[in-house]
């Protein structure tokens, strides 16, 4: 009878060892998988009252800016839109600019004739409409938005500037916070006609593999914050040596946003400073 027991025992162990075996190999490869996925990583913070707090409603402005909105086809069949800025002459340079959480918005727009502007008028300049048509002033709206995106439509979008562009197109890509994110993801879709990523303080891929398809070096510009962190930034960058990428990244004194200046929590020495270093990064890759 006890030798029974005892076999029934070391059954039960052995079967609660290969269970708990098991669920920590899924625990290990769930953590892997949401830990390089880059943008859609960002979700998981929109339920923390601390990540919605770090995006004050953006301040009014009046706004009369440089570029018109235009449409242009999509593959799934759905027209992308965005606010372009056209160069003065014909050229095959283009600057790519990416929204915050809050859609495609004034601030957005400003900075984009800011950035054409400074690059002496020679490079097209658009600001895709990533929520395609959906903006909002109101967090919980804003969170709520880049909860329902479909990352296969925000590729598609992605992809029809990069026809709209043209085949001969030498593409840079700046964003920032969700569009931080989408700057580096839109050099890995564009593939050789990336010729450059900046992202301010957005959450970067750092799965290996897919750096290693880069074309381009990137330019970080993140803030002191526990969301997108100081771990996570160096994970980034050892990501990037360990591909064989270039990596420039700053990690500034500043609160997440800092570089809106529609943003209560607005950091003017540091926005000057990382615009001073996007600005010396793109006029390189636009000689």
């Amino acid at each position: 009878m006890n030798k029974i027991i005892l076999y029934v025992h070391l059954i039960l162990i052995g079967l609660m060892g290969i269970f708990f075996n098991k669920a920590e190999k899924a625990s290990v490869s769930d953590e892997i998988t949401i830990c390089h996925t880059g943008p859609s990583e960002m979700i998981a913070f929109l339920d923390d009252p601390k990540f919605v707090a770090l995006h004050p409603a953006p301040i009014p402005f009046d706004f009369e800016g440089l570029g018109n909105m235009v449409s242009f086809p999509s593959s799934d069949g759905k027209d992308a839109s965005g606010y372009l800025i056209k160069a003065e002459e014909p050229s095959n340079k283009w600057l790519f600019v990416y929204q915050e959480w809050w859609g495609l918005n004034d601030n957005i727009k400003e900075e984009s004739d800011k950035f054409y502007r400074d690059l002496g008028g020679k490079v097209n300049v658009i600001a895709l409409d990533m929520y395609d048509g959906k903006v909002t002033s109101n967090p919980q709206e804003a969170g709520g938005f880049m909860r329902g995106v479909d990352e296969k439509r925000l590729e598609n979008i992605v992809m029809a500037a990069k026809t709209f562009a043209g085949k001969d197109a030498k593409i840079a890509n700046v964003g920032w916070c969700f569009g931080g994110a989408w700057s580096l993801k839109s050099a890995l879709l564009l593939g050789k006609q990336n010729i450059g990523s900046i992202i301010y303080y957005g959450m970067p891929v750092r799965d290996v593999e897919q750096l290693k398809t880069l074309n381009s070096d990137v330019l970080g510009l993140f803030a002191t914050e526990e969301y997108i962190s100081k771990a996570v930034i160096e994970e980034f960058a050892t990501a990037m040596d360990k591909a064989g990428k270039d990596l420039n990244y700053r990690i500034f004194d500043a609160v997440h946003g800092f570089a809106n200046p529609s943003n209560a929590r607005h950091d003017k020495e540091a926005t000057k400073e990382a615009y001073g270093m996007a600005l010396s990064y793109l006029q390189g890759k636009f000689k």
